[in-house]
């Protein structure tokens, strides 16, 4: 007696599901490809003409070697968060200036900007008109 089976698996794959699939994906990356690209637009920002201000008491300046100075004096990175909060301590007007060299490292101006924000202090960065 032959026992047979009524219930084949079908040897043949579908592909309609992996086509949507892919249909998905690629709408997905052509979708976020076009928004990480708005972020390279070139703009040139306007030049401010503001009114004359409060002057601030205290002056960063930054060279481009990334020697500080503190109102002319000049002051070893270590102890620059040290002067800088000891010379607002008695200050009604907690903001400063910085003052960097246009070819100062990006980095020391980063530095000093960590110190005023992590005092809670106003910074105004100097620049040429």
């Amino acid at each position: 007696m032959k026992i047979r089976r009524r219930n084949k698996a079908n040897p043949e794959f579908s592909l309609a599901a992996m086509t949507d699939v892919i249909l998905l994906l690629l709408i997905f990356f052509m979708i976020t490809s076009s928004v990480a690209n708005q972020s390279a637009i070139d703009v040139k920002l306007p030049k401010g003409e503001a009114a004359p201000s409060v002057p601030n008491l205290l002056s960063v300046s930054i060279l481009p070697d990334g020697s500080y100075f503190i109102d002319d004096k000049k002051i070893e990175k270590e102890n620059l968060e040290n002067a800088i909060v000891d010379r607002m301590k008695n200050v009604k007007n907690q903001s400063f200036t910085i003052r960097a060299d246009k070819n100062a490292l990006h980095q020391d101006v980063v530095f000093v900007m960590e110190i005023a924000e992590k005092y809670k202090y106003n910074i105004a960065i100097a620049t040429v008109r």
